[in-house]
């Protein structure tokens, strides 16, 4: 069958690609050309503030106000602080200040950065409810567990990120924090009914759409309790009718990438896109690693879809509309917004005062002289990958060894007559940590621990400092208070 530029161009339009390398290859200069909406820009495409700014000023002349985005939520999930770490506290730490005002000018000034870089929308905020604490995606990323906490700075956070002319997008549609199980791996499962999701998952929603968030993301989970066994982004009923019908979102629907395991294990990602776009998904996420060959491939899907009558004609016009209308309003923002990358950052410190208002201590903290730091490492969850944590910067000789192989004696003996600081990340989560870290206070309970993670579970020690997040800012907040000889990291 003879190829349809008009139908090539429609599903060019419900497209978010990403590509390989620091400089856009031609196959990305023409497909913004003929009619890709946007790209999404991941670690592998980020060098600095002038390689990106560079790059993104070459995506958007090759179309008009294509979308340019990444998922920088602040934080732990950082892709600008890839290579030192985040300037910004992430939502765990602003939720537990649960200060609006502040949440609203950290997102502010975050939005200024992007926009300064180049980008037009951010994959964030995360509004999810983290209701539970050995949620292995979720964690830090939510900003806690109480459904209208969450609420009032899911708003604050979409109003800032807009008011620096960054569309916003809230995630995860409907609600990804009563998972137990990785979306990038497996298919997770939400055990909540209508009920239970109208008074929990769906209220930071709610709040992010009274606050003009222009795009929402889906979730790749199971709702049986819902009647929708498959994933949420290939189901009519949450995306159509709970989204757009119940809940009155008329803007951007957009899914998370699609070569989660979560959502096309099984099927493909080709065919889970066509299954997006007909649940009500209007711009597709293809993921970090879906380069030329796989993006003709889900074009060829959602054409071929249309042509069999598996794909309403009118869906894929609707789709197409909706994101070219959000292209217009990053458009219409860009002049304004604009700043040369040397300005960038001006604001920053509004991050670093959000990192240290977050910081809580449980017990007594004594005067520490040179102490010993030692961190028990922790894997990297795969939303957040390989971003630098802990408070080595700040506290040269510092070690980082494996809780699953260190003896309890080596740690012991390294701190013999000096002040002992140990730094772990989500302990709850990780057994081994666990108990090196009872076995160490049990020989020295005058331990500090500096936990990096949820603050879930601690050890009985001489106090236990809790920084919501391993952002940058939340490292150097917490080396202050333990009396690092200086705030300037060392690099």
């Amino acid at each position: 069958m003879p190829a349809d530029p008009t139908l090539d161009r429609l599903a060019n339009a419900t497209l978010l690609v990403p590509f390989e390398s620091h400089r856009a290859p031609r196959w990305i200069l023409d497909g913004l050309a003929d009619g890709i909406a946007g790209v999404c820009l991941f670690h592998n495409n980020i060098d600095g503030a002038e390689q990106v700014a560079a790059l993104n000023r070459e995506l958007a002349a090759a179309a008009d106000s294509p979308l340019v985005s990444l998922d920088e939520e602040g934080g732990d999930v950082t892709r600008i602080g890839q290579s030192a770490g985040s300037d910004y506290p992430g939502n765990a730490a602003l939720g537990a200040i649960d200060d609006t005002g502040l949440t609203r000018a950290v997102h502010r000034t975050l939005g200024a950065e992007l926009r300064a870089l180049g980008f037009t929308l951010d994959l964030a905020p995360a509004v999810d409810v983290n209701t539970a604490a050995d949620n292995p995606t979720i964690g830090t990323r939510s900003f806690g567990a109480d459904a209208d906490l969450v609420a009032r700075h899911a708003a604050a956070a979409v109003s800032g990120l807009q008011d620096s002319g960054v569309a916003a997008c809230a995630k995860h549609f409907p609600g990804h924090g009563a998972t137990r199980t990785d979306s990038h791996i497996e298919l997770p499962v939400v055990d909540a009914d209508p009920e239970l999701l109208a008074r929990r998952e769906l209220v930071p929603f709610r709040a992010a759409i009274e606050a003009g968030t222009r795009s929402v993301l889906t979730a790749h989970i199971s709702l049986p309790g819902f009647g929708t066994p498959e994933p949420a982004t290939l189901a009519p009923r949450v995306v159509t009718d709970l989204l757009r019908g119940e809940l009155g979102f008329d803007g951007v629907v957009v899914s998370d990438a699609l070569e989660m395991e979560g959502v096309s294990a099984g099927i493909g990602i080709p065919e889970a896109a066509v299954r997006a776009l007909a649940a009500g998904c209007d711009l597709l996420c293809l993921g970090r690693f879906v380069y030329a060959d796989q993006v003709a491939a889900v074009r060829a899907a959602i054409v071929g879809a249309v042509r069999e009558g598996r794909l309403a004609s009118d869906r894929l016009e609707e789709a197409a509309a909706r994101t070219l209308e959000l292209r217009r309003w990053t458009g219409d923002r860009a002049a304004s917004a604009e700043r040369p990358p040397a300005e960038v950052g001006s604001d920053a410190g509004v991050g670093l005062d959000g990192a240290r208002r977050a910081l809580r201590v449980d017990g007594i903290l004594p005067p520490l002289h040179d102490p010993v730091v030692v961190e028990l490492d922790a894997p990297p969850g795969i939303a957040v990958g390989e971003v630098p944590w802990g408070l080595s910067p700040w506290f040269p000789g510092t070690e980082r060894v494996d809780p699953a192989t260190a003896a309890p004696s080596a740690v012991l003996d390294r701190a013999a007559d000096r002040d002992l600081v140990v730094v772990v990340r989500d302990a709850h989560r990780h057994a081994a940590a666990r108990r090196l870290l009872e076995e160490v206070c049990r020989a020295r309970p005058d331990t500090v621990v500096v936990e990096m993670g949820l603050p879930a579970w601690r050890p009985r020690c001489q106090a236990h400092i809790s920084t919501y997040g391993a952002a940058r800012v939340n490292g150097r907040s917490a080396a202050e208070l333990l009396g690092a000889a200086s705030a300037t990291p060392v690099r």
